[in-house]
């Protein structure tokens, strides 16, 4: 079995629960799924020079250290089209990496800077209600890598973050790529994103890391894997469905 370099970018902490998931769901991924994952974890203060790694997964656990570091790794693995995995705060992370340097926005994070005095809007705004320790819908586009991974129009998935982004800019994201293909069953806001013609550019504001006890990988992180290994190997994969 080879194994893979992925770059676990967060800043690890015992008290972040995705955080002490992580090993348990690489040895699943390891026993049920056959993928071995070599994971290194990169503080977001020292997350720059991945383009080394198979895969990047910038996990939860914002506000983070370094807004930069994350920033970094959101892009080197999409300009190096290296399988990329952001969930809650690498979600977040990501879409201000695409704002910033696809669309040229002058954004910034409400919760890494809370009052910004220098002109900038905010990409990244306070939910209208806090999603920490909640579960809630998702509807998934038809036909989109989300909805492939998962196999069904919606699904119910675990949160534990405040914000999420600006609606203002939903628009302006599309209009330059990025494709918004999981929203909230109940106000539409925003829950998933996705960059068609990349190998794996995937990130969810719900934390796929929470789903069950940790013995069964998420699809979502099944899927990561299986794009890391695909990568590797030279091969396209077909996401393969949930099963239910």
């Amino acid at each position: 079995m080879t194994s893979l370099r992925i770059a676990v970018v967060g800043d690890r902490s015992p008290g972040v629960r995705a955080h002490t998931r992580v090993p348990l769901l690489l040895e699943a991924l390891r026993e049920r799924d056959g993928v071995a994952l070599d994971a290194y974890w990169i503080p977001t203060t020292d997350a720059r020079d991945l383009d080394a790694f198979d895969g990047i997964w910038v996990v939860p656990g914002s506000p983070y250290l370094s807004e930069s570091g994350a920033v970094e790794a959101a892009r080197t693995a999409r300009e190096h089209g290296i399988p990329y995995l952001g969930t809650c705060g690498g979600f977040q992370h990501m879409l201000l990496e695409y704002a910033r340097n696809v669309c040229g926005l002058n954004v910034a994070h409400a919760e890494n800077t809370p009052e910004a005095d220098d002109g900038r809007d905010f990409l990244l705004m306070p939910l209208r209600c806090s999603l920490a320790g909640h579960e809630a819908m998702v509807r998934l586009a038809p036909g989109s890598l989300i909805e492939q991974i998962m196999g069904t129009p919606e699904t119910v998935e675990a949160y534990n973050c405040s914000y999420g982004l600006n609606e203002h800019y939903e628009r302006i994201l599309t209009e330059h790529g990025l494709v918004f293909s999981g929203h909230a069953g109940d106000d539409g806001t925003v829950r998933v994103a996705e960059l068609p013609g990349h190998p794996f550019y995937l990130g969810t504001l719900f934390q796929p890391e929470l789903a069950g006890d940790g013995s069964r990988p998420h699809p979502v992180i099944s899927a990561f894997a299986a794009a890391v290994a695909a990568r590797s190997s030279g091969a396209a994969r077909t996401p393969q469905a949930a099963s239910h």
